[in-house]
């Protein structure tokens, strides 16, 4: 028998490697909880106090949902999300597919670049004044060493670190403007779409539930243990999730037109120059932890769809994964320099992921109810109820991001919630039947 000391050790060892799982995992709040994240939290704080807090609770529990969904896929075939489409789509389909996937992911990610190292150096000016272009290069240089040189785990534990230090600094901030808490309360359980909040929710939501996010997860979750990846991949994003609940209680102070500055002059002004420091630090944390997700989301996307076998051209150091990432970071650099945003390739974006979330949602709810593929890690009653109403909200949202990708890039206004939300019934409705079918197979 085991001492008491052995067994003291032991559970100490399985406690320390199931926190270094969280740390791991916080690449994926690192991915969503960037500066859009921040500015749409903001805003919604700044506009509605804690009226929206709700959406954050449900977007994370969504991603939660999809991003277990999405990594039990691959610990349970091998395959990752990538090479699962590949596999499942042949022919013409497949060619569609991986275009499709390829042009949302890789061409999102690098129109999105832009605005995660525009955003860092939004922050990093609030905390020291410099020009643009010194702060351009301090970003994007440690960031193409730290993907040239540095295993993806290392990257990811790195990512991790900056996570907890952007959560500390917008928790602690928001942490002198509390709320009571049965405001606090309310606004967190109970659902309301005051009015004009409608496409804020969306935005909300959508900050939370990417598609890029999937394929980053699946590819991280390649030969690792399910019950780590579980416990890790929750705690994570569920971390993720109460920073971004915090970003809108520091919004929540905010009177006038929102802008960081105005941001961080009101922190200043109510609570001190600690205040404004933490909000900027955390602004800069965001936009540099997702500038690297990005292009690391990307590769790892790229290899999953090309990857034949264990294919030396697509490891970590081959050239064509490393021209994935090298792409993405030097089209955002180079449109940071210019200061000007990648407008036309940001609506194409929204364009494309808009269409890919469902599709993707979706063949995930097909495949983890396939017993001949997914074995005892077939999904329940249960999980099939969670994921069915993710699968609904991601038409939502993906409905609304071709909607008003529609709208800009014609000039028109933006669709309403009400068309919105008839357009993606209608498609819900169509697609349910497959859905049912795939579960009565199980």
């Amino acid at each position: 028998m085991r001492s008491r000391e052995e067994a003291a050790a032991g559970d100490q060892g399985v406690v320390s490697r199931r926190w270094a799982q969280v740390l791991f995992w916080s690449v994926i709040s690192a991915a969503f909880i960037g500066p859009g994240t921040v500015t749409t939290c903001a805003k919604a704080g700044a506009s509605f106090g804690t009226a929206l807090i709700w959406a954050l609770v449900f977007s994370t529990f969504a991603c939660v949902v999809l991003q277990e969904a999405a990594t039990r896929l691959t610990t349970a075939t091998g395959n990752d999300l990538g090479r699962a489409l590949r596999e499942r789509f042949t022919g013409a389909a497949g060619y569609a597919v991986i275009a499709l996937v390829l042009g949302a992911i890789v061409a999102g990610c690098a129109a999105y670049q832009a605005g995660n190292i525009l955003g860092a150096v939004a922050g990093a000016q609030l905390l020291w004044e410099a020009p643009n272009l010194l702060w351009v290069a301090a970003i994007g240089l440690p960031a193409a060493l730290l993907l040239a040189f540095a295993a993806t785990e290392t990257v990811a534990k790195i990512l991790g670190g900056g996570v907890i230090l952007m959560g500390l600094a917008f928790v602690v901030t928001a942490g002198g403007m509390l709320p009571p808490v049965a405001e606090l309360a309310r606004g967190a359980l109970i659902p309301s779409i005051p009015a004009g909040s409608s496409l804020l929710v969306l935005g909300m939501i959508g900050t939370t539930v990417v598609p890029y996010n999937l394929f980053l997860a699946s590819g991280l979750s390649r030969g690792r243990k399910p019950e780590e990846i579980r416990f890790g991949l929750v705690v994570a994003i569920v971390f993720g999730g109460a920073i971004s609940i915090s970003v809108v209680l520091v919004g929540a102070g905010l009177a006038g037109t929102f802008s960081f500055e105005a941001l961080a002059e009101m922190l200043a002004a109510r609570l001190g120059g600690w205040a404004r420091n933490g909000f900027a630090l955390g602004l800069a944390v965001a936009g540099v932890s997702s500038a690297l997700t990005a292009p690391l989301a990307a590769a790892l996307a790229a290899r999953g769809l090309f990857e034949r076998g264990q294919d030396s051209d697509w490891s970590e150091r081959a050239w064509r994964y490393r021209s994935v990432w090298g792409f993405v970071l030097l089209v955002g650099l180079g449109f940071a320099v210019s200061g000007v945003p990648p407008v036309p390739a940001i609506v194409a974006a929204q364009a494309l992921n808009g269409a890919i979330l469902p599709m993707i949602a979706i063949f995930l709810f097909i495949v983890v109810n396939d017993a001949s593929r997914m074995g005892a890690r077939v999904n329940g009653r249960l999980a099939n109820t969670a994921l069915y109403v993710c699968v609904a909200v991601s038409i939502l949202l993906g409905v609304s991001g071709v909607l008003r990708a529609a709208a800009r890039a014609i000039g028109a206004p933006p669709a309403e919630a009400r068309t919105i939300l008839v357009v993606a019934g209608v498609v819900l409705a169509l697609v349910s039947w497959p859905m049912l079918r795939a579960v009565r197979r199980t």
